[in-house]
């Protein structure tokens, strides 16, 4: 059968685990390759049976329903938690498209389940590739478009944290506002934000993965936001992409682009206005094209 174009924007060259991996190692698997999202996949057929994603393993950490595993099954030791297998907390319902589909049914399927990005499947259920909202803002940002201005498109009610609030406190809002970003705000002025990735690095190199290792887990969940965003080992040398209300939608679909960060915030005079994602570019240039 005929190729469809949602093959041209994706990636084909795909990492997936088997659904017996071990939760840390899916942990460390996407940190490796810097994946928010891992395919499950039988080892034998290589068909999919799932997908964790951050937000999973956030849960499962102690940000939702996912982390009575871990009290009800290992009674709250996250050390012996984490060897738990990836298939009792992945989502097995995955959206996803088939390899003859067109980029538009993509973009679809995200927009009905939510969801940042879907595999891509073969006539027998094989993992044939994976599609993500950044794949489809990088491919329709070269179009020309009717612009706009930052304040006609950014949401302006913005979810943020605290940053004297523990990453513990950050996972639970995350989950329960089903976000992957919090911007970190003292007194309405921006100091930084944290995403879901910048949890899991937390969680799976150095200090905290050394507490998960002997047992002093409470020590790790109550780890301060401050703490966390001025560690170069967590966050690296990420500054947040800033703009001003007034700024063209144009030039922040090209910075991000460019830099491959997943939102930009819109603050004026130090304080947080508003925030665009790279669901609301794609919902933009989708509409507009």
């Amino acid at each position: 059968m005929k190729v469809g174009s949602v093959v041209k924007l994706a990636t084909v060259d795909v990492k997936t685990i088997p659904p017996r991996s071990t939760v840390m190692n899916a942990l460390k698997t996407m940190l490796k390759f810097g994946f928010r999202r891992m395919p499950i996949a039988d080892a034998g057929t290589k068909k999919l049976m799932g997908i964790v994603t951050a937000t999973d393993i956030l849960d499962f950490f102690g940000g939702g329903e996912k982390h009575k595993i871990v009290t009800n099954r290992f009674g709250g030791n996250l050390a012996r938690a984490v060897n738990e297998y990836v298939e009792e907390i992945m989502t097995r319902d995955v959206a996803y498209v088939r390899y003859t589909d067109s980029w538009q049914d993509a973009v679809e399927v995200m927009f009905k389940r939510g969801v940042g990005g879907c595999p891509i499947l073969d006539d027998e259920d094989r993992i044939f590739g994976i599609i993500t909202e950044r794949d489809i803002v990088r491919f329709l940002s070269k179009h020309r478009v009717p612009d706009g201005f930052a304040s006609d498109y950014m949401t302006s009610r913005v979810i943020t944290i605290d940053p004297n609030s523990t990453i513990e406190d950050a996972m639970k809002k995350m989950i329960s506002r089903r976000i992957r970003r919090l911007p970190v705000v003292r007194d309405g002025i921006l100091m930084g934000v944290i995403v879901s990735m910048d949890i899991l690095r937390y969680f799976g190199r150095g200090e905290a993965f050394r507490m998960i290792e002997t047992g002093n887990v409470k020590d790790a969940l109550s780890k301060r936001i401050y703490e966390i965003i001025m560690n170069p080992n967590v966050v690296g040398h990420r500054d947040p992409i800033i703009f001003r209300s007034r700024d063209r939608i144009s030039d922040i679909v090209r910075r991000m682009v460019e830099t491959g960060v997943g939102s930009a915030l819109i603050v004026e005079d130090g304080r947080l206005e508003g925030i665009i994602t790279e669901r609301d570019l794609m919902k933009f240039l989708y509409s507009v094209i």
